[in-house]
């Protein structure tokens, strides 16, 4: 016999692609222990639409118009701190792994995994476990743990992705071109490159930075 839905697994999907939402909403739905209970679009929508259905897991890609969904995730905690994440996107960089599990997530599934990798990691997480496939552990386990930059070291990194020179950074950020040249040498050295263009493609893979 059907599992009634208060039974069920209810899940909360988090997509800005909606033919994706429908699609991960089907492969749920198709499971006789789990369904979708609502589906949202931005991570301002998540929020409202949690406190609404209170999901027992909430599948948040982290790549959102708007709020980002490390910052949902951080933003529902707050309020509900028993709250459950399973991350799905298209980000391995260690940096997004990392920022997303930080933020409270349990599950980290990347798009173009299996389906059954997506159900088993909403039932992993459901039971009180977590659910890292080997190529997200891996990506973790290369975070050195002395590369944490500063917000502003973050803001001048972004400007350097961006193709600004130490002088447009300096008047973007309202700072000496000097103090600018200190923090390029800090990035330079917590990322291990060698210049400006190194620490941008290592920045984008890592994802401490995105296009």
């Amino acid at each position: 016999m059907m599992m009634e839905n208060q039974e069920k697994i209810k899940v909360l999907v988090v997509d800005d692609h909606p033919i994706m939402r429908v699609g991960i909403s089907a492969i749920i739905n198709a499971r006789p222990d789990m369904v979708t209970v609502a589906q949202a679009g931005t991570g301002e929508e998540a929020i409202k639409l949690f406190e609404q259905y209170r999901p027992d897991i909430t599948l948040m890609d982290l790549r959102l118009p708007g709020m980002s969904g490390v910052d949902a995730i951080r933003a529902i905690r707050t309020r509900y701190p028993p709250a459950c994440f399973v991350v799905l996107t298209t980000y391995e960089g260690d940096e997004d792994i990392y920022q997303a599990l930080e933020a409270g997530a349990s599950g980290y599934i990347i798009k173009g995994m299996p389906h059954d990798a997506l159900i088993d990691a909403l039932r992993r997480v459901h039971s009180g476990g977590r659910f890292l496939p080997t190529l997200v552990s891996r990506a973790l386990a290369s975070r050195t743990p002395d590369a944490d930059l500063s917000s502003r070291e973050r803001e001048v990194l972004r400007l350097l992705a961006k193709g600004e020179s130490n002088k447009g950074i300096a008047a973007h950020l309202g700072i000496t071109e000097a103090t600018v040249k200190c923090h390029v040498s800090v990035i330079l050295m917590r990322l291990q490159v060698a210049d400006r263009t190194q620490a941008v493609v290592a920045a984008l893979q890592r994802g401490l930075v995105h296009l």
